[in-house]
C-alpha cells in the first residue's frame, strides 16, 4: 500500500487546527484518519489531536488480519467513539475548552475493500477509471439546504454558512457516524479537510491524483489551494495500491 499526507496551514490562518494520522496495519492492510478541529484556535487543534490518536491507538491496537466486513466496520465506529468521549470529557474540564470538537473521516483499506467513517464536512474520495467520486455526504447546514433544493450547487459553493457543520466529533457524550464499504482495486482514496474542497474543484483534484508522482500527489494538492487564496488549512492523505 502507498500512502501520502500532508497537512499545511494555508495562507490566512495563524495556527493549522487539522490533523492526521496513517500507517500500515497488518496483513497488507491500511488506514488512514483526518480531523479538522473547531473552537478557539488552541481548542480546536488540540480537538482533532486528541480525537486523531484515539482513533489511531484504536486502529492499530485492535485490527488484525482476517477481520469480517462487520467486525471493521465496528472498529471504526468504535475508534470515532472512543475520539468523542476523549473530546468531549477534556471539553468538560475547563472552561477555555467549552464548545471545542473536530470534524473525522477515516478509513481501513484491506482486501480489495476501502471502509469509511465519517462525522462533519472532511471529505473521502474515490479515483477509478479516471473518474472522481465523492463517498461521503457532509454533515452541514448548506448540504441539508442542498438536499431540500434551497440553493443550487453553484450557490453552495460561496454560501456563508458554508463552515457550520451538523455533526462532530466531542460536542455531545455520543456521536453518529455514517459508514461506507466501496471496492478498492486499482484505485485512489483521498481523505481530507475542506480546506481542500472548498478551494479545488473535484475535476483538478482528479487530474492531479492521476497524473502526478506518487511522491508529488499530496503536496500538488496542497500548493493548489494555496494558490487559490488558502482560506483554511489543508490536509489531504492519499491511499493507493
Amino acid at each position: 500500500m502507498k500512502i501520502a499526507a500532508k497537512t499545511d496551514i494555508g495562507i490566512v490562518r495563524d495556527n493549522n487546527q487539522d490533523s492526521y494520522a496513517a500507517g500500515e496495519l497488518s496483513g497488507g492492510a491500511a488506514f488512514a484518519v483526518v480531523c479538522d478541529g473547531m473552537g478557539g484556535a488552541a481548542e480546536g487543534a488540540l480537538a482533532s489531536s486528541v480525537a486523531v490518536n484515539a482513533i489511531r491507538e484504536k486502529l492499530t491496537g485492535s485490527f488484525f488480519a482476517g477481520m469480517s466486513d462487520i467486525s471493521t466496520r465496528s472498529l471504526l465506529v468504535s475508534a470515532v467513539e472512543n475520539a468523542n468521549k476523549a473530546v468531549y470529557e477534556l471539553s468538560l474540564t475547563d472552561e477555555k475548552y467549552e464548545g471545542m470538537g473536530t470534524t473525522v473521516v477515516a478509513s481501513i483499506v484491506k482486501n480489495g475493500f476501502a471502509y469509511i467513517v465519517h462525522a462533519g464536512d472532511s471529505r473521502a474520495y474515490l479515483i477509478h477509471d479516471g473518474e472522481i467520486r465523492q463517498i461521503t455526504k457532509d454533515h452541514s447546514v448548506v448540504q441539508n439546504m442542498l438536499d431540500k433544493g434551497e440553493i443550487t450547487p453553484e450557490e453552495a459553493l460561496d454560501h456563508p454558512d458554508r463552515h457550520i457543520i451538523t455533526r462532530a466529533v466531542g460536542v455531545e457524550d455520543n456521536i453518529k457516524v455514517d459508514f461506507a464499504q466501496e471496492d478498492f482495486g486499482d484505485d485512489i482514496l483521498l481523505l481530507c479537510s475542506d480546506g481542500l474542497t472548498n478551494f479545488v474543484c473535484d475535476e483538478e483534484i482528479k487530474d492531479i491524483l492521476t497524473e502526478s508522482a506518487d511522491e508529488e500527489k499530496v503536496s500538488k494538492l496542497v500548493d493548489k489551494a494555496n494558490y487559490y487564496g488558502g482560506g483554511d488549512n489543508i490536509t489531504v492523505v492519499a491511499l493507493s495500491m
